[in-house]
């Protein structure tokens, strides 16, 4: 019986997803093809979550059009970094996500159990769309795209200018390209080890 290929990353790849990975302070003017991103959602789509309820919701703007609605919701120090980049996404988590429950979890009836409980879905929503927006950084970094996440914006105006259709909420924003990797600063610490986890026996 043959064995089955290790899973294990080689340095290479790892370096790709994290070593090597820097966040963005410019951007080329180079696009981010229609067809790739297409791809990065697959690959996302892939990635777990509790009862496979997938409640993140991604907005993709490539136009000017759409970065216009978005410039007044940006705080003031985001805005050349986010409006230069050839992508940008907003991702945001459906709150009736359980509505596909049926679809996605089809062996156990857990529709009910959501919508009979406001605080649980709501949180189960945003935890698991936030571990979705995480998919999508290293799923980005594994196609080749420089990734820049963004909190710095009014969730509120992003809400009503490109989510209150479908009720969606806005967590955080994403900004995908190929950047300009002259000029970077030294990367910032890290906390180490010790001092970032402990250990129970």
């Amino acid at each position: 019986m043959a064995e089955s290929p290790s899973r294990r990353l080689d340095a290479n790849a790892l370096d790709c997803l994290f070593g090597a990975a820097r966040t963005p302070q410019r951007w080329t003017t180079r696009p981010v093809d229609d067809a790739l991103v297409q791809t990065l959602y697959e690959q996302v789509s892939l990635g777990p979550t509790s009862g496979n309820c997938s409640p993140a919701r991604f907005v993709f703007i490539t136009g000017s059009e759409g970065r216009e609605r978005l410039r007044p919701a940006l705080s003031a120090g985001n805005v050349n970094r986010v409006m230069g980049a050839p992508l940008i996404v907003v991702v945001a988590y459906d709150p009736l996500f359980f509505e596909q429950l049926p679809l996605l979890c089809p062996t156990e009836d857990l529709r009910p159990w959501f919508a009979a409980d406001v605080g649980l879905s709501e949180e189960t929503a945003f935890r698991n769309g936030t571990l979705q927006g995480g998919y999508m950084i290293m799923a980005a970094r594994a196609l080749g795209l420089d990734v820049l996440p963004v909190s710095g914006f009014d969730q509120s105006t992003v809400e009503s200018a490109f989510l209150a259709e479908d009720g969606w909420r806005a967590n955080f924003l994403l900004c995908l390209g190929y950047a300009e990797h002259e000029g970077l600063p030294p990367r910032a610490p890290r906390l180490s080890f010790g001092q970032g986890c402990r250990v129970i026996a």
